[in-house]
């Protein structure tokens, strides 16, 4: 379901190799971690770390050698899997030896280099090997916090003595970062803040105790199974009590944050030091999920008082679902006399400027159009800049609005190149790593200069040297629904294709509100999990934005899939390839093919029971088989509660409708999913069973969500697929 983000995790490859990179895209970083002052990046290479200046006289400048982050009595230097420079750039902090938590790799261990004496030594090097977690300098530079086996201790760097912030941490008791849920559906992770004199250090505080586990078994991993325990509050379930502390860098008492409401009936997704050192401001989320309060905290005696309220009809998104890679920080602006925020209360995504005090805002971003996210701050130069589209949902574009908002919004990406935009800029919006791609030009990279957008090498520009494949076998296009619904899509045909004979086709879906499947990519339309290439098999391949996905059509066109799931997402899916099917005459009725993952795979799953007069076959993997079993933060914000419409879970859950299965089903699931848990599947096959529904069914043992983990997987999984739709849904012109 959410995607993930991973900041500074910077590719290996070579300084000359990214900036004399031309606009075929050989090279680019995975992410890019610029310089403060918003003139260069770094990057590692070879176990060094540099530092590029493009517009210097000596654009590469070396921060550390591998020599240099070669520990004593090692051959072998750190590998550097994140990184951070202090505010005097003396003091280098590195990450690496990662393990993975849940999905990512955020534990692991911690050096710090003295640049000016060489000295290198480990962080927290009485702690448990690979146990430290999101540490970080102190904005003066002279310590060191981290989380380690769930309790928050802070370091002296010219001491090396640790001191613990807390020594209350367990399981279920979580300081400094989240459980699951938090992480999955909010992106919470780095769950603490330095404030900027360095005095003190605000956290959030997770109390699992009264939440139950999910018990996963292990059957593989030794010749007696055990038992995996994961706090998991489901549908339904209150959540994990969650509360905001600060406390002294020195260590002593926390001043807890009195934000009003019983713990167990809200959330705290989001908080941040104000510039003053004495104020923090939370965001609060009631259950629902559909009411957003934020706070201004008094640090000293924990006082809170509301400075803005908002209210929905369906739900509120967060920063996370507008930011995914970089959900932490408040945007302020005008020297913390006012932030950022954006807000879908005038039915669009838009840009407010709200003041501290909360008492005045500012529409920035004006017009029938939805942003997708923010992008910079320039507030030299007056402007923001954002990623929209507004004239085709399906594809991305830089913006620039006015901070002080007036005028309307300006494009700033070049209006002939019709496409996908991405852009890393620098802060104060001065440098930007550009991406471009489209349904026929594979992804091009180059770096910038704003706000002109002047390519820094223009012999070497996307515009003069791009690479496009016009006869690349991909047509975008709209379908309207016998329910007046006009949908996005793409499809692809086989090769050779002849309108007068009939040929199968297979839809991917997803459907849900996580994301989208029809965006203009060149990577659009190709199916990771097919052996071979599907047009030439003789396969059309096709797929829709439903109503609810979240497209930029505004807020109506997302929410109206509330309390839905399972419903209008899978009736717009079915009739879409109901019209489709009749304006194509050369489309197979009798082979018509869906498959997806996740919530793909709940989609899936309903097409198959729902619609079996139009989809003869399926196949779903890891696919949420009823709605109770799923976390309460992601279903109860897009369902309601459970206590008050239950029945709308039950109508959306495929388990409901499992027992009008007609054709052909290929069931997938891992029985280490964290995620999507196993007992899906043996529900719904239940439901089969019951009705002597036939099936395949393959379970991946002890593989969780991703279904990658173990020697020989994702080739076994790739043909499995490649398999049954050859054989149910067999290719080729009739």
């Amino acid at each position: 379901m959410p995607v993930i983000y991973f900041r500074r995790r910077m590719a290996l490859l070579l300084f000359l190799a990214i900036y004399a990179m031309n606009a075929a895209g050989q090279f680019k970083p995975r992410e890019i971690t610029w310089t403060s002052d918003g003139t260069g990046f770094y990057q590692v290479d070879n176990n060094s770390l540099l530092k590029i200046s493009p517009l210097a006289p000596q654009p590469v400048e070396t921060v550390a050698t591998a020599k240099q982050l070669t520990p004593h009595n090692n051959d072998q230097p750190l590998e550097i899997a994140d990184f951070e420079l202090s505010a005097n750039n003396n003091l280098l902090l590195l990450f690496t030896n990662t393990s993975r938590v849940w999905r990512y790799n955020t534990r692991g261990d911690y050096w710090l280099l003295n640049r000016a004496t060489g000295q290198l030594r480990q962080v927290g090097k009485d702690r448990t090997a690979q146990s430290l977690m999101y540490a970080k300098l102190s904005p003066d530079g002279q310590k060191v916090a981290y989380v380690s086996n769930r309790n928050l201790f802070v370091e002296d760097i010219a001491t090396g003595k640790a001191t613990p912030l807390t020594t209350d941490g367990n399981r279920q008791l979580i300081n400094g970062t989240f459980d699951w849920v938090y992480e999955e559906e909010f992106g919470c992770r780095d769950g603490f803040r330095w404030s900027a004199d360095s005095k003190h250090i605000a956290y959030w505080q997770v109390d699992a105790g009264k939440t139950r586990d999910y018990l996963m078994l292990n059957t593989t991993d030794s010749i007696y199974s055990f038992v995996i325990p994961v706090e998991y509050p489901k549908v339904g379930e209150p959540p994990s009590a969650v509360r905001i502390g600060v406390v002294k860098a020195t260590g002593g008492k926390t001043t807890w944050m009195n934000i009003p409401g019983d713990a167990q009936q809200r959330y705290l997704p989001r908080m941040e030091w104000a510039l003053d050192n004495t104020t923090l401001l939370v965001q609060q989320l009631n259950r629902k999920q559909n009411e957003s309060n934020i706070y201004s905290c008094n640090i000293t005696n924990g006082n809170a008082h509301t400075i803005y309220t908002e209210t929905d009809k369906a739900w509120i998104d967060i920063k996370s679902r507008w930011n995914d890679d970089d959900p932490k920080g408040w945007d302020w602006i005008n020297n913390g006399n006012a932030f950022l925020w954006v807000s879908e209360k005038d039915g669009w995504r838009h840009i407010y400027s709200i003041t501290k005090d909360g008492k005045k805002e500012t529409l920035l971003t004006k017009g029938d159009y939805d942003i997708e996210k923010i992008s910079a701050v320039d507030e030299k130069n007056n402007y923001i800049y954002f990623i929209a589209s507004p004239e085709s949902p399906v594809q991305r574009y830089l913006y620039r609005a006015r901070l002080d908002g007036s005028g309307k919004a300006e494009l700033v990406s070049p209006a002939s190149l019709k496409g996908t935009h991405g852009y890393e800029i620098s802060p104060g919006a001065q440098l930007a790593l550009h991406t471009f791609t489209n349904r026929t030009t594979p992804a091009a990279y180059e770096f910038l200069r704003l706000p002109e957008h002047a390519p820094l090498k223009p012999e070497e520009s996307i515009a003069r040297s791009i690479k496009s494949n016009p006869s690349r076998n991909i047509e975008f296009f709209q379908v309207t629904t016998e329910d007046g619904i006009t949908m996005d899509g793409w499809i692809t045909k086989p090769e050779n294709f002849d309108a007068t004979k009939k040929y199968p086709v297979l839809l991917y879906v997803y459907g849900e509100p996580a994301t989208t499947t029809v965006e203009d990519s060149y990577y659009t339309g190709q199916n990771r999990l097919f052996n071979g290439d599907m047009a030439q098999s003789g396969y059309f391949y096709v797929s829709f934005n439903n109503r609810g996905t979240p497209t930029l059509k505004g807020a109506a066109w997302r929410k109206s899939i509330y309390r839905n799931i399972g419903v209008i997402n899978i009736r717009d899916q079915a009739m879409g390839m109901k019209q489709l099917l009749q304006e194509r005459p050369y489309l197979d009725t009798s082979r018509v093919a869906c498959w997806g993952w996740s919530g793909g795979g709940s989609s899936t799953l309903n097409l198959l029971f729902q619609y079996p007069d139009i989809f003869k076959t399926g196949i779903a993997v890891a696919a949420v088989g009823n709605q109770l079993t799923y976390d309460n933060i992601y279903q109860e914000r897009y369902m309601g509660l459970p206590r008050e419409n239950k029945e709308d879970f039950i109508k959306g859950s495929p388990v409901t409708h499992a027992k009008n299965l007609r054709g052909n089903l290929l069931y997938i699931h891992g029985t280490g999913d964290d995620n999507v848990h196993y007992q899906n599947a043996e529900m719904l096959l239940n439901e089969l069973i019951r009705y002597n529904k036939q099936f395949r069914f393959m379970a991946y043992p002890n593989r969780t969500h991703g279904i990658h983990e173990g020697e020989g997987t994702t080739q076994h999984l790739k043909t499995l697929y490649t398999n049954f739709l050859l054989e149910h849904c067999p290719p080729g012109a009739r």
